[in-house]
C-alpha cells in the first residue's frame, strides 16, 4: 500500500516537476545568465552598472513601482467594501461569478474595448456630445492607464479578500454586537483585522503583475507611461539589447519576490498575535 502512495506521488510529482524546471527555472537561468555575460558570453556586471548609473532607468524603476501602488490602492479601495457586501447577499457565489466573468477575456480585447470608449469618437465622448461638450482626448493620460490597469485587476483583489470574509465566523461579528460594539466598531475592529489575510493575498495578486504591466501601458497610456515592463518590451523587441533587456527583468523578478517576503512575513505576524 506504502509503494502505491509512493508511486502515485511519483506519477503526478513528474510532470509538475517538469513543469517547474521547463518553464520556470530554465528561463529564470537564461534570464540571469544573459544579464551576466557579454555577446562573447564572457562574465561581466557591465549592465548592472548601466542600470544603476542611469538616471533613466531609475525613474522608470520609480514609475514602475508608484503605478503599481497607486493600482494596489484603488483596487482595495473597492474590492473590500465590494467584497464585503458580496458577502452579506443571498446568491453571494453567483455575484462573484459575474465579477470573475471578464478575467475569462483575453486581456488585449479588454484593452481594446477601453480604447472604443474612450477614444474621441468613442461611446463617452458621444455621451458627453449630447450635453454639448466638445470630444475630449481621454485616452493616453495617467487617469485612463490607473483606470484601465484598475478595472483589470480588481477581480483579483476582490476575489481572495472575499473568500476570507466567507471564512470568518458569523458568531464573532454577533457577538461583538451583543458587547455593545455597533455595526461599523464591529466591522473596524473586528472583520477587517480578520480578513488581513485576504488583503494581504490581493496586494500580492495585484501589485506584483502591475509591476511588469506594458501592453495596457502602449495602448492606454501611450508614451505618456513608462515603466519597467515597457523598457524591457523594447530592448526586446526593437533594440534587440536582450542582455540589458535581461538585466532589467532580473531587477524585477526581485521586487517581486521583496514584496512577496514582505507581505507573508507581515501575514505570519499578524496570525502569531491572534494566536
Amino acid at each position: 500500500m506504502a509503494k502505491r502512495n509512493q508511486q502515485r506521488q511519483l506519477f503526478y510529482l513528474v510532470p509538475y516537476g517538469a513543469w517547474l524546471v521547463l518553464f520556470v527555472i530554465v528561463p529564470l537561468v537564461l534570464l540571469l545568465f544573459q544579464s551576466l555575460t557579454t555577446q562573447d558570453g564572457h562574465f561581466t556586471l557591465r549592465n548592472y552598472e548601466t542600470y544603476f548609473s542611469s538616471g533613466t532607468y531609475l525613474l522608470m524603476t520609480i514609475n514602475s513601482v508608484w503605478y503599481a501602488f497607486l493600482i494596489t490602492v484603488i483596487t482595495v479601495v473597492i474590492s473590500y467594501p465590494t467584497a464585503y457586501l458580496l458577502n452579506q447577499l443571498k446568491h453571494k457565489q453567483f455575484w462573484l461569478l459575474l465579477i470573475i466573468l471578464p478575467t475569462w477575456i483575453n486581456l488585449l480585447l479588454k484593452t481594446y474595448a477601453f480604447i472604443g470608449l474612450l477614444s474621441k469618437s468613442g461611446t463617452v465622448n458621444n455621451f458627453l456630445g449630447l450635453w454639448g461638450i466638445v470630444p475630449q482626448q481621454l485616452l493616453f493620460s495617467n487617469w485612463s492607464f490607473l483606470l484601465v490597469a484598475a478595472y483589470i485587476e480588481i477581480p483579483f483583489m476582490i476575489l481572495p479578500i472575499f473568500n476570507s470574509l466567507a471564512e470568518i465566523n458569523p458568531r464573532l461579528a454577533q457577538a461583538s454586537r451583543d458587547l455593545g460594539a455597533n455595526r461599523w466598531q464591529t466591522l473596524w475592529r473586528v472583520i477587517m483585522p480578520l480578513s488581513m489575510p485576504g488583503v494581504k493575498a490581493g496586494i500580492q495578486a495585484v501589485f506584483i503583475p502591475s509591476l511588469s504591466l506594458f501592453m495596457v501601458t502602449r495602448l492606454i497610456g501611450g508614451n505618456r507611461v513608462i515603466t519597467l515592463g515597457t523598457a524591457i518590451e523594447e530592448h526586446f523587441l526593437v533594440t534587440q539589447n536582450w542582455r540589458l533587456g535581461s538585466t532589467i527583468g532580473v531587477i524585477l523578478i526581485v521586487a517581486m519576490v521583496i514584496t512577496m517576503i514582505l507581505t507573508r512575513d507581515r501575514a505570519r505576524r499578524s496570525s502569531r498575535k491572534r494566536g
